[in-house]
């Protein structure tokens, strides 16, 4: 993850929700590891420090506030450098970000969620979405615009609530907004979702749509979830099938879900509209609604789908 932070960030649609992984990170998980955060102690309340047992409700949180997640160690100097001007970017958004401040060392199930290669590594989480920004020490000047854009994208993605910036909790976190409730089934389906039962998560977003069809919220999430599930399944050979026969549309089923997984939505589109040109007509429909999962998941409204769209039209007329 290279520091580039005056590009522009790229949105969230066809990233993977953080919420199925972070199920796994338990307390068990974080008192195993016997060690302290060398992160230094909150200083507002919009900074605080979060081990691999947090990480379930700063996903939560983040679906109110946009959180800068930054994966440090007490043994890095460009830790030390980027932590204080971090901190001050941060105060200065008024409660619009939170700050949650990570030891490399102590939670490992975060940095291999996150896929930190290096320390520091900054990613922003918007609503449950990781959205990588930048590796090593960036001077202050530089976060302020980046931190712009994060609050931007926040926006676009309906994420514009703020937290107190004086007050935190007993344990070190920010006190949260009060979220909007989630409709009975959508809330039994996370729930599943967290257990990784993806199969009756399926069910009851399925359930939720039958009941309004217009539920564009159950839709994207039944994409989501059925990716998860087939992901706990996919070949350990499906890439090289994929490479040797592009008429084998099982792996290019396979691989497409991992492209999918990674952020790589376009790759996933050409893999299955290539796929879908090659084979014969009577093995084209699983390749098509794979492709109308991926646009739900992805988001009508995104160019990339348009195009899709297109092509894919094309070959079907």
């Amino acid at each position: 993850m290279a520091a580039v932070p005056g590009a522009p960030i790229s949105g969230l649609r066809g990233a993977i929700d953080l919420a199925p992984l972070v199920a796994r990170q338990t307390q068990q998980a974080q008192q195993a590891t016997g060690r302290a955060p060398a992160a230094p102690a909150p200083a507002s309340g919009v900074v605080i420090e979060v081990g691999d047992a947090e990480l379930p409700r700063l996903v939560e949180l983040s679906r109110t506030v946009a959180v800068v997640l930054a994966v440090v160690a007490e043994w890095s100097t460009p830790s030390a450098q980027l932590l204080p001007a971090l901190q001050r970017v941060v105060e200065s958004a008024e409660g619009r970000l939170v700050l949650a401040i990570v030891d490399h060392d102590s939670n490992p199930q975060i940095v291999e969620s996150l896929q930190a290669q290096s320390v520091p590594t900054v990613v922003a989480v918007i609503a449950g979405r990781p959205v990588p920004l930048f590796a090593g020490a960036v001077p202050e000047e530089q976060l302020r615009p980046l931190f712009e854009q994060v609050l931007e994208l926040a926006a676009q993605n309906g994420v514009t609530g703020s937290v107190p910036t004086g007050a935190a909790d007993a344990q070190g976190a920010p006190a949260e907004p009060e979220p909007e409730p989630l409709p009975p089934l959508h809330a039994e389906a996370y729930e599943a979702i967290e257990r990784q039962d993806y199969t009756e998560a399926a069910r009851l977003f399925r359930t939720a749509i039958a009941q309004d069809p217009r539920d564009a919220a159950a839709v994207a999430a039944l994409a989501q979830v059925e990716l998860l599930g087939r992901l706990q399944t996919v070949p350990g050979d499906a890439r090289t099938r994929a490479a040797e026969d592009p008429k084998d549309a099982e792996a290019a089923l396979a691989v497409a879900d991992l492209d999918m997984a990674g952020g790589h939505v376009e790759d996933a589109f050409t893999r299955l509209l290539d796929t879908f040109a090659a084979v014969p007509a009577g093995d084209r429909e699983p390749l098509r609604a794979r492709l109308l999962d991926y646009f739900a998941l992805t988001g009508n409204d995104d160019p990339r789908v348009a195009a899709a769209r297109r092509r894919l039209a094309m070959l079907l007329y």
